[in-house]
């Protein structure tokens, strides 16, 4: 069996196009909608099981049919991450999990009115946990909020999604580094800057996390249109580096 993930979406808070923006890249998306960015999130499965990693596109009810997905794991509970939830919570005739961060204040008042969203005990820092067909093993990342990675195990196959930080913490680094990764997920929100952002890498901070820990493959996420900018006349990203677009589906496996 293989394990697959599927971009929901590769946006930063803003989204592409930005409302009102005429840079190259909003007028682009506007024009073609393979270049249009939505809340970041993401898609994976394997044996019929469904997991989603964020909930930040509000027509998740449109979207997938009752039962389709099995659980939700959350990076954080800032609103671009969450917003979903909220109209899903509504739903009926069945219960939906929620994984995530240890944070008391969550987002508004989700955990006050959950619906049928059953919000699990908050994962702990490397400690693995089971969820559906997958090892699920929590990864502290740099935020404004608690905010969890994840690595994520499926019959010996290995990725990351690192979304949303600034750098990694360095017992995050270490564990990504234990084994080889086949694919690593990583938030890049910003061109090379001359300091570093304070909430998200990048350009320069996520090329260095790829040459440092070195997966087979690094695909960027949560892009900022002014990013999008950039590398519509920037040189070639190195080899193994990709962006991320909404709608791709990855393949892991033989």
């Amino acid at each position: 069996m293989n394990l697959e993930l599927e971009f929901l979406g590769t946006a930063d808070a803003r989204r592409v196009p930005v409302y009102g923006c005429r840079c190259r890249a909003c007028e682009r998306a506007r024009n073609d909608p393979r270049y249009v960015r939505r809340p970041c999130s993401a898609l994976i499965r394997a044996e019929g099981y469904q997991m989603m990693l964020d909930a930040g596109r509000t027509d998740l009810c449109e979207t997938f049919a009752p039962g389709t997905i099995q659980s939700v794991l959350v990076t954080h509970y800032h609103m671009d991450h969450v917003m979903g939830l909220f109209h899903l919570r509504w739903g009926a005739g069945h219960t939906l999990p929620v994984h995530g961060p240890d944070d008391p204040d969550g987002c508004d008042d989700l955990y006050k009115h959950p619906g049928i969203l059953q919000f699990q005990p908050p994962l702990a820092p490397f400690v693995p946990t089971d969820i559906g067909p997958f090892t699920v093993t929590p990864l502290p990342l740099n935020h404004s909020k608690p905010t969890l990675g994840y690595g994520i195990e499926y019959r010996g196959i290995r990725l990351a999604y690192l979304t949303d930080t600034v750098g990694l913490p360095d017992p995050t680094t270490a564990w990504l580094q234990q084994s080889p990764l086949a694919l690593m997920v990583l938030d890049c929100s910003v061109p090379p800057k001359p300091n570093p952002p304070r909430n998200h890498n990048d350009l320069n901070l996520a090329l260095a996390l790829a040459e440092q820990i070195r997966p087979e493959k690094t695909l960027l996420t949560h892009l900022g249109h002014q990013l999008d900018d950039y590398l519509m006349s920037a040189p070639e990203l190195p080899d193994g580096v990709e962006v991320a677009f909404d709608g791709r589906v990855v393949e892991l496996g033989s």
